[in-house]
Formats: C-alpha cells, sequence, structure tokens
C-alpha cells in the first residue's frame, strides 16, 4: 500500500512520456509533438514540468515521426531513454513498451502525454505525495462538459474504475468527474498491471486505463487528484494549438506582471516559454519574444521590436523597430534604435546604434556611437568575420565596415567610408572618393536628356 509519507520524497521517480500518437487531425507533416507552443515542442512542456520531480529515470514512448521527435527529445532532455510503439495499440500498450527502459528501476512511474502541456508542477507534486497513501494516483478533474471524456467512478476517495465515454452506460456517463490520462504508481506494479490488459472494449486497444480496476481487483489502493480543468486541456488540432497558446500567452503575460514588469498593452506581446524579463523592466506594445530571451531589470523594450536568443542588460533600451537576433548581447544601459538589427554581437555598455544599421558577428565598445546605415560587412559568400570596435569610437553614418576589420578606441570613420583596414586607436578613417564639382554640367545633361525623350516621341 503506498509509500509511508516520510519515504515519498526518498523514492526515486521515472518519467514516462507518451508520444507516439499520429495527431491526424493537425493535419500536418510535422509530428503533433514537435509543434510549437510559446515556442517550445509540446512534448518540451511535458519535459519541463516532470524534470520538477527530478526523475533517475525518463522514458519517452515514440511512434509517428519517431525519427524527428527522438531527435527533438535529444535536445531538450539529453538524459531520455526513447522506445518506439511500432503499432498504436492504445495507451496501455504504449506505456508497457517502456517497460525494457524500466528494467531494475525500483520506484516510481508518472505517466505523461506530450500533448498536454499547461499540468503543472504543483499537481504532479500532489499526485506523488498521494502515493504515500495508495497504490495508484490518477489525475481527475471536474468538466464543464464532460462528453468524450473517460469517467472516474469512485466511492468516497478510491477509485474504483475508469470507464471511456464509448464504453459507458447512461448512469456512468452522468459523472462529472473526468480522466486526464495521467497517473502516478510503483513502476513495477504498472508493468505487472498492464501486462494483464485486454482489448475488451469498443476501440479495439489496450487502455491505460483498465489498469485501475485491475488494481483493486488485486486488494491495492487507487484514488483520484484533481486539478482544475484548464490544466488537462490537450492539443489535437490546428484550432485547439491556437487556443492553448492564447492560454500560454495569458499566464507568461500575468506571472511578468506579477514579477514587476510593466505591460503598456499585454494582450499585444508575445512571449516564449523560457521568456526571462527583470524588475521594472518596459514592455511596449507589439513587442515579440521569441525562445531564449532575457531583459534586465530596468531595460526598456519599444514597441514593434523582436527579440530571440539574446540578453538584454540593465537601463538599455531596444526599439522600436528593432531585430536582436541569437547571440545579441546588449550591455547596460545601450541603446539599439529604430530598424536596427544585432545578431552574434556584444553592444558595450552605453554605446548608441540608433538607426537602420546591421551590426552581426562584431564588438561594439563601451560609449561608442555608430552613426545611421552603417553595416558590418560580415560575410565573404562562404565564412563569416568578425568586426571589432573599440571604446568611445564615433562610427560615421552610412559607413561600411569590411570585416575583419578593427577600429581602435576613441577612433572615428568618415561618413560613407568603406574601411577595408584596421583603424589605429585615435585615429580618423577617410575612405571615400574626393568630391569633384563640374559648374553647369547638371544643367547641360537634364537639357540633353530631355531632348533625348522629346526625339523619340516624334
Amino acid at each position: 500500500m503506498g509509500h509511508s509519507a516520510a519515504s515519498t520524497e526518498a523514492v526515486p521517480v521515472a518519467l514516462v512520456v507518451l508520444a507516439a500518437g499520429a495527431g491526424t487531425r493537425m493535419n500536418s507533416d510535422l509530428p503533433k509533438p514537435l509543434h510549437p507552443l510559446g515556442g517550445l515542442p509540446l512534448i518540451g512542456h511535458a519535459l519541463m514540468a516532470g524534470r520538477e520531480l527530478e526523475p533517475s529515470r525518463i522514458v519517452v514512448v515514440t511512434g509517428h515521426g519517431a525519427d524527428e521527435v527522438e531527435e527533438a527529445v535529444a535536445g531538450l532532455e539529453p538524459a531520455a531513454v526513447c522506445v518506439r510503439q511500432e503499432e498504436q495499440k492504445g495507451t496501455g500498450h504504449a506505456v508497457l513498451q517502456a517497460a525494457p527502459a524500466l528494467e531494475g528501476f525500483a520506484g516510481d512511474a508518472v505517466v505523461l502525454y506530450a500533448d498536454t502541456p499547461f499540468v503543472s508542477q504543483d499537481t504532479l507534486a500532489r499526485m506523488r505525495a498521494a502515493r504515500a497513501d495508495h497504490d495508484v494516483v490518477v489525475l481527475g478533474f471536474e468538466a464543464a462538459e464532460p462528453g468524450r471524456y473517460g469517467r472516474l467512478v469512485t466511492e468516497g476517495d478510491r477509485l474504483l474504475r475508469i470507464v471511456e465515454a464509448k464504453d459507458a452506460t447512461a448512469e456512468e456517463l452522468s459523472i462529472t468527474l473526468c480522466n486526464s490520462g495521467l497517473l502516478a504508481a510503483d513502476a513495477g506494479v504498472l508493468t505487472d498491471l498492464l501486462s494483464r490488459v485486454r482489448p475488451h472494449n469498443a476501440a479495439g486497444e489496450y487502455y491505460l486505463t483498465d489498469l485501475v480496476e485491475l488494481a483493486v481487483a488485486e486488494g491495492l489502493s487507487a484514488t483520484a487528484i484533481l486539478c482544475d480543468e484548464a490544466e488537462t486541456l490537450g492539443i489535437n488540432s490546428r484550432a485547439e494549438l491556437a487556443g492553448a497558446e492564447a492560454h500560454l500567452q495569458s499566464l507568461l503575460r500575468a506571472e511578468a506582471m506579477e514579477n514587476g514588469v510593466t505591460m503598456t498593452w499585454p494582450d499585444s506581446v508575445i512571449l516564449s516559454a523560457d521568456t526571462v524579463i527583470g524588475r521594472d523592466a518596459v514592455v511596449e506594445p507589439h513587442v515579440v519574444f521569441g525562445p531564449g530571451v532575457t531583459v534586465e531589470s530596468g531595460a526598456r523594450i519599444r514597441a514593434f521590436s523582436h527579440l530571440e536568443g539574446c540578453h538584454v542588460s540593465a537601463g538599455a533600451v531596444v526599439g522600436p523597430y528593432a531585430r536582436l537576433r541569437p547571440d545579441a548581447e546588449i550591455g547596460n544601459d545601450a541603446r539599439i534604435g529604430n530598424f536596427v538589427e544585432v545578431k552574434s554581437a556584444t553592444i558595450g555598455e552605453g554605446a548608441k546604434v540608433n538607426h537602420l544599421s546591421y551590426i552581426g558577428d562584431a564588438d561594439i565598445g563601451e560609449g561608442t556611437n555608430v552613426g545611421a546605415g552603417t553595416v558590418t560587412c560580415n560575410y565573404d559568400g562562404v565564412m563569416k568575420h568578425r568586426t571589432v570596435v573599440g571604446r568611445h569610437a564615433f562610427i560615421g553614418s552610412d559607413t561600411m565596415l569590411v570585416a575583419p576589420v578593427t577600429v581602435g578606441d576613441r577612433a572615428m570613420t568618415a561618413s560613407g567610408s568603406v574601411i577595408t583596414e584596421d583603424v589605429p586607436e585615435g585615429a580618423l578613417a577617410v575612405a571615400r572618393a574626393r568630391q569633384v564639382n563640374k559648374p553647369g554640367l547638371a544643367v547641360r545633361l537634364m537639357e540633353r536628356l530631355r531632348a533625348i525623350k522629346s526625339s523619340r516621341k516624334g
């Protein structure tokens, strides 16, 4: 019967994540577990929640699109072991495929689903705690519209069985307590009971839910832990994915504002699941945060900016209409302005890149000013090269910095220059042809062109 309350925390945990389904209603060549939600694949959300249980084993059951799913899992959770469900014979059959990977494991197994991304860490912890008194713990919820959900048949706090909607009687269909699909049990008990599940149902599948009735028949104890229905939201179609994205964005924005972030129009801001924004930062309307963004306290992200894979330090101002690409590092109190793109570059403390510039594969020193229209010409058609600009330098507008090139501390470049050689510290580099004025030539040239145009009309 379960574990003692004192010993629950010491019992090892294995996660079994089901990610084998075809997801036909998604109408997609991309396997359902890999569809992004908040910039993170669906399966990443299940792995992230489960990680808080500090599992000693993680088993992912793959099937449809197994190669792609397994590649993604390797990047998200390198410690995970993937096993394949070659034939889709139901959830019970899917969990049973994990049995060889659980060989020799003594502890609890927690079954999660790749397409159920909102189950909270707190809910999983409560399921785990309930194992102190029960052999099998199922996650349930009170459904507003029970419809197609499996029903939990209970007696007090005891769970007697789970009945799938298509196999339920009229009386059982009146039950509103429904099954999420998640459960926790001793790993040995789980695999032993599943080996005895038979496909005696309308779909001819091996149901994971039959495990409860088998457990009760063995004299084991089963119970249901309840959570909010929103946590059990499963994703089976593009419309449900869009609804899930809207729900996640609401959660992420609320959390950010609770943590002291100012959003002047929250509903227009798009966040990623891993976005980190510090206290007293300000996010203006229509900002998009892709994966991997950290914004420090007191920074300001101005309207219509797009950030991904970057770090913005305290007091910096980005935008409006700026684009920060992966490996952009923006220093304290730096300024990145209108229509500026930064990629794989470090912008030093207090430096300014205010207008219409591209800074890629570069290091811009503290206090340096980069004039409008500056481009670091970092690509030669085969390889990328780096530009280094020192501290308190001044880069004139419309400067082309042809990498690899270095501009020293307190150096300057003249506007319109094409810099192909290093500029020493304190020097002014002028790299443009000398201006020549031809008196009266503009007027004579225009008269000639008009005459040619007139003769052609004739």
